[in-house]
């Protein structure tokens, strides 16, 4: 497996970083590339991210984590939407134009932050993935249950595969259920028995991080391979 740090152009003049990753030896799983997108308070090198990423590449996938500009900066509050977007197409754009990694069905995977602004894209038609997986989506902000962040998700029509933690203070699974009945896309939902939003257990539980991160892996591989 191949790690290879990167740069992705955003804008003429604006740059962030990435790391590409592809196995030595491609298999069937070689012509799908998934490009991923971290969280509010975290970078492209969140154990889930990261994690998730690595796995899928040990299995044939070609992976590319990116940060958003402000992240790169060292700064603590996000970009507007409209240029986290813009750099989620570059991103995008960047997958799928590697000669040397050539692949013909793109994936958008996103946690929280990045997931959400993932969803916004593909709603308005700004990127165009095959497929979107949600590692946590933000469905509202903790305690603030009323203010639901899913009027979007209706109009999306590819396939999406969410990903959620038991303990999430950013989605009760009460209200995703609601949603989820009303999303008219092919859609499928993972529980991460004891998750919270970056899907850490509790102390008490006898599973690792490694355990979580293998439980998404495998999820991805069968549910992407059955698409």
């Amino acid at each position: 497996m191949k790690n290879k740090t990167v740069s992705i152009a955003v804008t003429a003049d604006e740059y962030v970083s990435g790391i590409l990753c592809a196995p030595d030896i491609g298999n069937e799983n070689s012509t799908t590339g998934l490009a991923f997108a971290h969280g509010m308070s975290n970078d492209m090198n969140h154990p889930s991210i990261k994690g998730v990423a690595q796995g899928l590449a040990n299995m044939g996938f070609i992976t590319l984590r990116f940060n958003f500009p402000y992240k790169d900066k060292g700064k603590k509050s996000a970009d507007p939407d409209h240029k986290l977007i813009r750099t989620w197409q570059a991103a995008m754009a960047f997958l799928g134009s590697q000669t040397d990694h050539p692949v013909n069905t793109m994936v958008a995977v996103g946690k929280s932050l990045g997931a959400r602004i993932a969803s916004l894209a593909v709603a308005e038609g700004t990127i165009k993935p095959d497929h979107l997986i949600f590692l946590g989506y933000p469905l509202h902000a903790p305690g603030r249950t009323e203010q639901l962040r899913d009027a979007h998700l209706y109009s999306i029509s590819c396939p999406m595969l969410f990903f959620e933690g038991t303990r999430d203070p950013f989605c009760k699974l009460d209200l995703l259920y609601g949603v989820l009945e009303k999303i008219q896309a092919s859609h499928e939902l993972e529980i991460i028995e004891g998750g919270d939003h970056g899907f850490s257990l509790p102390k008490s539980d006898p599973r690792k991080e490694k355990d979580v991160h293998h439980q998404i892996v495998e999820k991805c591989r069968a549910w992407l391979q059955n698409c």
